[in-house]
């Protein structure tokens, strides 16, 4: 047993969902019939796209404390080719500020409270106990990793792990998304767009909010098809707003999504359509 299996082992144990990563910090797919681009995941595997296969098989989502899929024949050429362990923070209850040089390490020694740090290549991992949405740039050479994204695995780190304060949380953007409204030509031939109807409309959007709230796995994919169902059905009229739009991306937000991927749900789903 090679010793990225050995600490991926060690780490599920524990409770950390783990993954395997290529060089370059790039995951390996764990479903063997669905590798990279082909469920609609981006090309750096950073997030996960649209995907039907029975587990999911994209960054994050691939993460896993379950030992038969680790050790299980999807990941078998993994382990032998990984060149680290990641895991994703926020499915263990964590967020890691991550320190990208000198200077942000600096600043969060004068701005934030101290836990556990973990040295990195060029920085420092800040650990604190507690999950948020993620964020990338929120300072210079400031990012959060917590929910729905991963992490390199770098050694426990040293130090007493501090409860998430309030800081780290109002470092990111917490308001939905602006989102562009949905413009198409009303309907040809003098009648009225059924989807004018209020109740129709409405009921629709309600609905929409439902299924994304009462999502319990795969909240990614949920919020994509939703954004799609909603455009299919009510985008090309010129009845859907803003106001529809961002009602669906705070239900989104409510259940862990960021406001990025939101907006990259949103815009890949009008593409999707050809709107």
């Amino acid at each position: 047993m090679n010793t990225h299996l050995r600490t991926a082992l060690d780490l599920a144990v524990r409770g950390v969902p783990v993954l395997p990563l290529h060089k370059g910090k790039v995951p390996f797919a764990n479903c063997p019939t669905c590798l990279y681009t082909s469920c609609g995941g981006r090309p750096n595997m950073k997030t996960p796209g649209p995907c039907t296969c029975p587990r999911p098989c994209h960054a994050w989502a691939a993460a896993t404390t379950d030992p038969d899929i680790i050790t299980g024949p999807a990941w078998a050429t993994a382990w032998k080719q990984a060149a680290a362990v990641a895991y994703h923070p926020g499915g263990t209850g964590l967020t890691v500020v991550d320190l990208d040089h000198a200077d942000a390490v600096a600043w969060a020694r004068r701005t934030l409270p101290a836990t556990r740090t973990v040295p990195t290549t060029r920085g420092e991992h800040w650990i604190y106990q507690g999950a948020m949405s993620s964020a990338n740039a929120v300072q210079d050479g400031v990012d959060i990793k917590s929910t729905m994204v991963y992490a390199r695995w770098l050694g426990p780190g040293t130090g007493t792990m501090t409860t998430l304060p309030d800081t780290v949380r109002a470092l990111i953007v917490t308001k939905p998304s602006p989102v562009r409204p949905v413009t198409a030509p009303v309907p040809t031939g003098g009648g009225e767009c059924r989807h004018r109807t209020p109740a129709y409309l409405e009921r629709g959007i309600a609905m929409a909010e439902q299924r994304i709230t009462e999502a319990s796995s795969a909240v990614h994919a949920t919020v994509y098809r939703t954004f799609l169902a909603v455009l299919s059905a009510h985008g090309r009229c010129g009845c859907l707003t803003d106001a529809h739009a961002a009602r669906l991306f705070a239900a989104a937000q409510t259940k862990g999504e960021s406001p990025r991927h939101c907006a990259d749900a949103w815009s890949n789903a009008r593409t999707a359509l050809g709107m």
